[in-house]
């Protein structure tokens, strides 16, 4: 596996950068109290475990097939971690009561699920994201779930480490200038790697 520490950090800049998920699991904790969290941040990284075997053994077949193939997703992936990064600078408006509180009866597990199994763009995340620390002369498909595993275990440690916080900080978490900050800077590194995975040299 390419480059596992970039690798590593960059995961845990992308998982702890406020998006949709952190808005569900702070809206559940505050309202319906700390267990709820815990189940929904579960519930989003299943999620992602999902997402992690689909892009695996889809990706794994056409990366060995073909280098083009492995030069085409890794520009599109580099692109779109710019992309994401410079988002980060645009002025975004509040996550929309009725998109927070869609499904808010279901069980918080099965909220937090379908919420990331049903969002194309977490599909475009891990089908872009992981290929670019693939090492061709490795097996693929055990790399590219190696990488979404570890993504997960970040991602549920972050957020149960969020949940279990909230309570204390929520208002700091939730302050417009934390957001703005947080933001501001994930997206400077994203940019940064994005142009590095871009410009190197496989």
């Amino acid at each position: 596996m390419n480059d596992f520490l970039t690798f590593l950090l960059l995961s845990l800049f992308v998982v702890m950068s406020p998006g949709i998920d952190t808005a569900l699991i702070t809206k559940r904790t505050i309202s319906d109290g700390r267990k709820d969290g815990y189940k929904m941040a579960l519930g989003i990284t299943t999620g992602s475990l999902i997402h992690t075997v689909a892009a695996a053994f889809g990706l794994s077949a056409i990366l060995m097939q073909s280098a083009l193939a492995f030069e085409i997703i890794k520009y599109i992936g580099a692109i779109y971690l710019i992309y994401l990064g410079a988002s980060s600078f645009i002025k975004k408006g509040k996550v929309s009561k009725s998109h927070l509180g869609e499904n808010g009866r279901k069980s918080p597990y099965t909220q937090g699920l379908l919420s990331n199994v049903l969002n194309p763009k977490v599909a475009m995340f891990f089908i872009t994201f992981l290929p670019q620390f693939v090492n061709g002369s490795g097996n693929v498909t055990i790399q590219l779930m190696t990488m979404g595993f570890v993504y997960t275990v970040l991602s549920i440690t972050w957020f149960f480490v969020y949940v279990f916080f909230i309570n204390y900080l929520r208002e700091w978490l939730m302050s417009a200038k934390v957001q703005r900050i947080m933001d501001k800077t994930t997206g400077l590194i994203l940019i940064g790697f994005g142009l590095k995975l871009a410009l190197e040299k496989r």
